[in-house]
């Protein structure tokens, strides 16, 4: 197994829930769990420290990381800030070709919120976004907007949804294409804003309300 595939083993471990936010990660437990020897999973956790799923400090190893409501406000504000130029520069820039892309995401998110397949529309939503940084054409951005994608996955994973979200999901990707269509990029830049408030606004409401869940992990 290469630590590109026990990087991956462990990234779903986080994201499915099975390695919990705050847990221990020792060598010895992964290279255990994943049939490996000690280096490729040090390796591997180097990496996902890089993509902010995991915390390594000197002296008391590594852990999955510990989330609160203000690290996910101060994470939103950043992704915000950049999502909002991003899809301005896109909408200078998008092509018809680029539209019926996003067309097409759109329709696949939407069949699968049709069939309850939450996973598939997880997927769809990240295709689509990265399809409209894409368009904006800058390279040092789009690391930065990917690094915490499958951490905020995760973290929606845990806190579940409202049964609204999908439906006002659609409808802001809807009128985000119409926008870059039109090459509109003030609409643009109003619409991802909102896009980008509502999910803050109702991740963080629904992290506030399991915090004491979330404080009894940090002293585990």
């Amino acid at each position: 197994m290469t630590i590109h595939d026990i990087n991956q083993r462990i990234r779903e471990d986080i994201v499915s829930g099975d390695l919990s936010f705050g847990a221990r990660l020792t060598i010895d437990a992964l290279a255990t769990r994943y049939g490996v020897s000690h280096m490729p999973v040090r390796e591997a956790l180097r990496e996902l420290q890089g993509e902010g799923l995991v915390v390594i400090e000197p002296n008391r190893g590594a852990r999955v990381r510990t989330i609160d409501a203000d690290f996910v406000e101060n994470l939103f504000e950043i992704r915000t800030a950049l999502e909002v130029m991003m899809v301005r520069r896109a909408a200078r820039r998008c092509t018809p070709a680029d539209i019926a892309g996003l067309q097409a995401i759109e329709d696949a998110l939407e069949q699968h919120v049709a069939a309850e397949n939450f996973a598939a529309v997880v997927g769809e939503n990240r295709r689509f976004h990265q399809a409209i940084n894409r368009m904006a054409d800058n390279v040092d951005a789009l690391p930065i907007l990917d690094r915490h994608w499958l951490l905020l996955s995760a973290l929606w994973r845990t806190h579940g949804y409202a049964e609204t979200r999908f439906a006002g999901v659609s409808s802001d990707h809807r009128h985000l294409i119409a926008a870059l269509a039109a090459h509109d990029q003030e609409a643009a830049a109003v619409l991802m804003g909102a896009h980008a408030t509502k999910a803050r606004l109702e991740l963080v409401a629904r992290i506030r309300a399991s915090a004491t869940p979330l404080r009894k992990r940090r002293r585990d």
